[in-house]
């Protein structure tokens, strides 16, 4: 892959086009303090935007390390092949009109050509700001300040990018970057040599596809390696985000499950919202990653005390017990009025005496916290005065300096956070957070999650066509890669199937072949204790051949266990609660193939229904073992069938203290 040094810290930029995009790069350069050359080219004009204009590139001094091209798309492949010519250091391919529209990926297979191994960004995004080293290739107004270490920001889209330069939460933000189509570079390679800058402290990716899954296993092996933390926000999870996402930058957005779960092997953080991402970059700014989610949090209002904790419970945040050494230590200060407890509410008695709140802000942290967190909101600075907020902002600091352990500052709204006051706590290593279900959701991500990081399959191509196997067929392939199928029969005429249930003994289940959803289908009955329900079952279903099988009655809890062949991250696997509670309770968890055992007996300990399994209120225990051994068995059948597998959906894996058992299984091989 091409490298990105020249054109993401540049010493030089031409700038090519006279329109108001191409002077407004130039202002950006000058505003932001870029002390290098800047060379404006048009073949008419004098000059643009007051710099004198070079009528071609062959009239430059040299190779530009950066171009910003801000012409038509045609012209675009012109230029980008005469800097390529020259060897110049890359270019922002600001013109749009590629492979986003029904005419255009034949000129951005013609862009692509004549880039050679010149770098290049976009085509149709807006380029690069490098706040370390004043550098804006940037045809708008943003809101960055040079910063001497920060985080880093990638998005595919030009404008989700100028909206997060704007936030005015604190955050020293060191490069912001756009990828637009990524013809050439995609997110995570731009991202390789960004992490590698020793001034960025973590990254924040927006992502509409993923692309290459390759590039963000290394990625993610980088990060770990330099202790750099990730955090993505991944849109597409709608039918209509994922429509929008197509129309804009031809990207395949995927299924969430197979992004969740991607990200999810990757150690790689995940937020739901722009305001999530800035939050927890704040966090991996100050500490980098949590190691889990136990917090201590403090407001001098029950009222925020109760906000803060139904906030945390959503996002599964906990709130150790105070030990007898916090008790004590919190009775020296505080009245005997106020509950010990955590979270806290340590009322207004100590307000403006920064000593006692110093003491009681240490004595809320220890070695089981990994955020003690103080809820403070600001009056207004244009009409109000905020002298008793600073004392207890200084209390903060006193109490973080003291304790050596991690400490945030939330409001409970972004409004009532002055941006003076989150950069001076940044600036002190003390992470200031807005909003209680942002904040909450942010440490959530922040913290450390259980999985290894290792190789996915590769990414399966979309099959051209798929047909359904009969459920016979299919248990019968599941049964020969060591799956326990019920005995069972598939029959076509009433009196075979009368005399194949009497052969399994009764109870059994009668299911009529060749039918997808059979239980909505009314083609499944359950239960039949003799010859004559078994006639009738049969004479009441539509269906040319008949299933019997074995009725298992022992039955412990159901589960889903199925994989999905996804065009955009390759085999998806999902553990889910099965039969009816399916779309009832939608608990599921999702991995990536291949998986380990350890991985999966870890998601399923995540499901709601896991009790269940696991001998809720005295209750008959399941055989994990055979559960996780079906899960494995499942994998291999699909693996070993790559090019073949479009969905298999085993619902619902009986379960019970001896067998994980293959009930009902729906298989859907392709053709590529």
């Amino acid at each position: 892959m091409s490298n990105l040094e020249r054109l993401l810290r540049p010493k030089s930029i031409a700038v090519i086009g006279g329109g108001a995009w191409c002077e407004a790069v130039i202002t950006q350069n000058q505003k932001i303090g870029f002390d290098g050359h800047i060379w404006p080219v048009h073949p008419k004009k004098e000059t643009v935007n007051g710099l004198p204009a070079f009528k071609s590139l062959a009239d430059l001094p040299s190779a530009p390390d950066a171009t910003f091209i801000g012409v038509n798309r045609t012209a675009t492949i012109e230029i980008v092949g005469e800097l390529s010519a020259m060897n110049a250091g890359g270019a922002v391919c600001f013109a749009s009109g590629f492979k986003e529209t029904a005419d255009g990926q034949l000129l951005n297979d013609q862009l692509l050509t004549a880039a050679g191994d010149m770098p290049i960004l976009g085509p149709n995004c807006y380029g690069v700001l490098n706040a370390l080293d004043q550098v804006a290739l940037w045809p708008d107004q943003h809101g960055l300040v040079p910063v001497t270490s920060g985080v880093a920001i990638l998005t595919q889209s030009s404008n989700i990018a100028i909206n997060m330069t704007m936030q005015q939460r604190g955050l020293p933000i060191a490069y912001v970057v756009t990828a637009g189509n990524q013809a050439q570079q995609g997110i995570a390679h731009i991202a390789q040599t960004i992490i590698r800058d020793e001034r960025v402290t973590a990254l924040g990716l927006y992502i509409e596809s993923f692309g290459d899954i390759r590039a963000f296993e290394c990625l993610a092996r980088l990060s770990k390696e330099l202790n750099k933390p990730i955090v993505v926000l991944k849109v597409g999870r709608s039918a209509e985000s994922q429509l929008a996402t197509i129309s804009h930058t031809a990207s395949l957005a995927g299924s969430s499950a197979g992004s969740d779960a991607l990200l999810s092997r990757l150690n790689i953080a995940s937020v739901n919202s722009p305001a999530a991402l800035l939050e927890t970059l704040k966090i991996f700014h100050c500490q980098g990653r949590l190691p889990s989610r136990s917090i201590a949090s403090l407001s001098c209002s029950g009222g925020e005390a109760s906000v803060m904790a139904d906030m945390a419970s959503r996002y599964d945040l906990t709130f150790p017990k105070l030990h007898n050494g916090q008790i004590e230590e919190l009775g020296r200060h505080l009245s005997s009025l106020v509950n010990l407890a955590n979270p806290l509410d340590y009322h207004t008695q100590i307000w403006r005496d920064k000593v006692a709140m110093t003491a009681v802000f240490a004595a809320m942290t220890g070695p089981e916290i990994d955020l003690t967190l103080i809820i403070l909101d600001f009056p207004r600075l244009d009409t109000c005065q905020a002298d008793d907020w600073m004392i207890a902002i200084e209390a903060i600091e006193e109490a973080a300096k003291e304790t050596g352990r991690p400490f945030g500052v939330v409001a409970s709204m972004v409004e009532n956070f002055p941006e003076s006051i989150a950069i001076r706590l940044l600036a002190s290593g003390i992470i200031p957070l807005c909003d209680f279900a942002t904040s909450c959701e942010a440490i959530n991500a922040a913290s450390e999650n259980d999985f290894e990081i290792h190789q996915a399959l590769a990414m399966t191509e979309t099959f051209k066509s798929t047909s359904l196997i009969t459920e016979a067929d299919a248990k019968q392939e599941l049964s020969t890669w060591g799956m326990d199928i019920p005995k069972n029969f598939a029959e076509s005429t009433l009196a075979n199937v009368v005399e194949r249930a009497q052969e399994i003994g009764f109870p059994v289940v009668l299911k009529g072949e060749g039918i997808a959803h059979k239980t909505e289908a009314g083609a499944v009955v359950l239960n039949l204790c003799d010859c004559d329900q078994v006639m009738v079952a049969a004479q009441g279903m539509e269906a040319a051949t008949f299933l019997v099988e074995e009725m298992i009655t022992d039955t412990i809890a159901e589960l889903l266990i199925g994989v999905v062949a996804d065009p955009a991250h390759g085999f998806v696997l999902t553990l889910a609660a099965g039969g009816t509670f399916t779309e009832l309770l939608k608990d599921r968890q999702s991995l990536l193939l291949p998986t380990t055992e350890v991985s999966v007996q870890a998601s399923l300990k995540k499901l709601a229904i896991y009790p269940l399994l696991d001998g809720f209120r005295g209750r008959k225990v399941a055989k994990i073992d055979a559960v996780i051994e079906a899960v494995m068995q499942l994998q291999r059948f699909a693996l070993d069938h790559a090019n073949k597998v479009a969905e298999v959906e085993i619902n619902p894996l009986i379960c019970t203290e001896e067998r994980a058992i293959v009930a009902d299984v729906l298989l859907v091989k392709g053709t590529l």
